[in-house]
């Protein structure tokens, strides 16, 4: 088994594998850039000062979603505090606040190395370093050829810097790509440019400009927020030019923000489509209706989240919507809306936002500017010209720094990876067709190939899920790709590839326990076999799995007749438990009430 990619999707991944695994298997986790092992860009280190904190609160972090006040115990009890400045140091982090970003590595790793201490017998953990760059599907196996890994190398691959790894199963976990700067072609190496703010480069760029210089930030969403409240956190007194072309901000949370799904009535949309603009006009008409109904029903709902109350609730109402949408309309609202969408769905804690919103009045230190950045240019003197540019008019800013938060590339076909290149090419992935965002995968995660069928044992976490995210599930902006998503991936891949993996399951007969009497037994299978894959132990987990196969024979007795073999069974209970761990219809602490996981591991009565 082998996971590339060992930032926050791999990491989870690699975690529910170690968990849920019961037969002899190992792990491979392959990182291209050592310092973003358990961390990815976002979250390493070296790449996130003290200053950059979560955008959303502390009590949301946890990478369980059925133990949702995982990071804030490890954090209070288990995180290692040596070296934190004075600001953090004593902090007691809670629910609702802020906690730094950086911390977030140093959890993910304690968290893996958890994993694998409590693993099964057999089933093991291997780090590797090396770049993934490229994939070969061989006799219902997959061969990894990775670059300048330590790994000792073999006869199969000439060039000396590569080795091939052979798996039954390869798990792609790459993150998000990054976007070219067609704009910036000429300044990309330019020491007043910072392309990567999240690199140490960029980091120190930042930090070391003089106080009073001018800076520009493209970028006026969480990224730019990041970039401004740092600069102002450390003293910046100069003028910060603020560059978008939405021109929008985001919101502040209120300081005792919870997580909360609200049942609401499922928007009116259905009926025949009639263009992009009618179709703006009706959802925008519905929004309303959909925003006053929970400020009438829901007055404890502070007014900056109801957006988001909204916009959740009708997630599971989007796919009928978006199937009636042509292809080109959709991939131009997609586009024409996403910033709207990013502000309605998400805020960001006040650690961040109030120091940048204090700074942006109309003669303040911030200034906003709506408009695309067109050009960058060097004027000779050590400062950068931005040519900003409207439907109607161009003008330039001249800055000492400039700090492009350009985001992310959503078309794989464009992105510079040498292993999405490789996959492309050789007919392994597919450009998802509907959205042009990722790529094509089924219902569980698997890569397709371009007839629509797998093209091979490969599944894909995170990022290149966006466009099945958002057809399939109704998830649109941040939430395809974000650490909600993650978390029901790496839960939804880990658990397929087991299943497919170990000789305990068997998916050749279909078993219907939808009558009685064998649906009571077949629900307590299920609650027993949903708790072992959330137990963190061992020894707890091989507990719940002696009840589990007890239980497993109650319901197959009640089946009579018509009973299926233990294993068929087995993968039947194991499917539905997954389902359950990635319920979306109730909050996190909601669903670890529904799945006891408080009790003993004693069987569920």
């Amino acid at each position: 088994m082998v996971i590339v990619g060992a930032g926050l999707g791999g990491t989870a991944t690699a975690v529910r594998l170690l968990r849920f695994a019961r037969e002899p298997l190992q792990v491979v986790l392959v990182e291209r850039t050592p310092e973003h092992r358990n961390a990815g860009v976002a979250y390493h280190p070296a790449g996130n000062p003290w200053h950059h904190v979560f955008n959303i609160q502390a009590g949301r972090m946890s990478m369980f979603r059925e133990d949702v006040d995982d990071f804030v115990a490890w954090a209070n009890t288990d995180a290692d505090r040596t070296g934190w400045p004075a600001q953090w140091r004593d902090v007691t982090f809670t629910e609702s606040g802020p906690a730094p970003r950086r911390i977030y590595a140093d959890y993910l790793a304690d968290r893996l190395a958890e994993a694998a201490r409590e693993a099964s017998a057999g089933v093991t953990l291997a780090e590797v370093d090396g770049e993934a760059v490229e994939v070969v599907v061989d006799a219902g196996d997959v061969h990894v050829v990775v670059e300048n890994s330590a790994l000792p190398r073999d006869s199969t691959t000439p060039d000396a810097s590569l080795v091939r790894l052979r798996a039954d199963h390869l798990i792609v976990a790459t993150g998000l790509e990054q976007r070219a700067h067609p704009f910036a072609a000429e300044v990309l190496d330019h020491p007043s440019f910072v392309r990567q703010p999240y690199s140490a480069a960029g980091v120190e760029s930042v930090q070391g400009v003089r106080p009073d210089a001018v800076v520009a930030i493209i970028g006026s969403l969480l990224t730019g927020y990041d970039s401004a409240a740092l600069l102002l956190r450390r003293g910046h007194t100069g003028k910060i030019h603020m560059i978008s072309r939405s021109g929008l901000t985001i919101r502040t949370y209120p300081p005792d923000h919870r997580h909360q799904v609200l049942d609401l009535p499922p928007p009116r949309l259905s009926g025949d489509y009639e263009g992009p603009g009618d179709l703006v006009r009706r959802v925008k008409e519905e929004w309303d209706q959909a925003c006053a109904l929970v400020a009438e029903k829901h007055p404890d709902v502070a007014p900056v989240v109801v957006t988001e109350r909204v916009a959740k609730s009708w997630e599971p109402h989007l796919p009928p919507l978006l199937h009636c949408v042509p292809t080109a309309d959709l991939r131009m609202l997609l586009d024409g809306y996403g910033s709207v969408l990013a502000t309605l769905r998400v805020s960001a804690v006040a650690y961040t936002t109030e120091v940048v919103d204090a700074a942006m009045t109309e003669d303040g230190q911030i200034s906003l500017a709506t408009g695309t950045v067109t050009r960058i240019d060097a004027t000779g003197n050590g400062t950068l010209a931005l040519t900003v540019s409207t439907p109607d008019t161009a003008r330039t800013v001249e800055a000492d720094l400039v700090i492009s938060n350009f985001g992310r590339e959503p078309d794989y076909e464009r992105a510079g990876s040498a292993l999405w290149t490789n996959l492309l090419e050789n007919g392994l992935a597919v450009r998802h067709g509907r959205t042009g965002r990722g790529v094509e995968v089924d219902e569980t995660g698997v890569l397709l190939g371009p007839s629509g069928l797998p093209s091979g044992p490969i599944s894909v976490v995170g990022g290149p899920r966006e466009g099945d995210e958002i057809v399939r599930y109704g998830r649109i902006g941040a939430f395809a790709f974000n650490l909600a998503a993650i978390k029901n991936h790496s839960v939804g891949v880990a658990a397929d590839v087991v299943r497919r993996l170990e000789s305990c399951y068997d998916d050749d007969q279909i078993v219907d326990v939808t009558a009685d009497p064998a649906t009571p037994a077949f629900a307590c299978a299920v609650s027993l076999e949903a708790r072992r894959m959330a137990a963190r132990r061992r020894h707890d987990r091989e507990e719940l799995a002696h009840h589990l196969d007890d239980s497993l024979a109650d319901a197959r007795e009640a089946l009579g007749d018509n009973r299926p073999t233990t294993a068929t069974l087995r993968f039947a209970v194991n499917t539905a438990a997954t389902t359950k761990l990635n319920d979306l219809s109730v909050t996190p602490r909601e669903l670890r009430s529904l799945l006891r996981l408080d009790e003993p591991a004693t069987p569920a009565g």
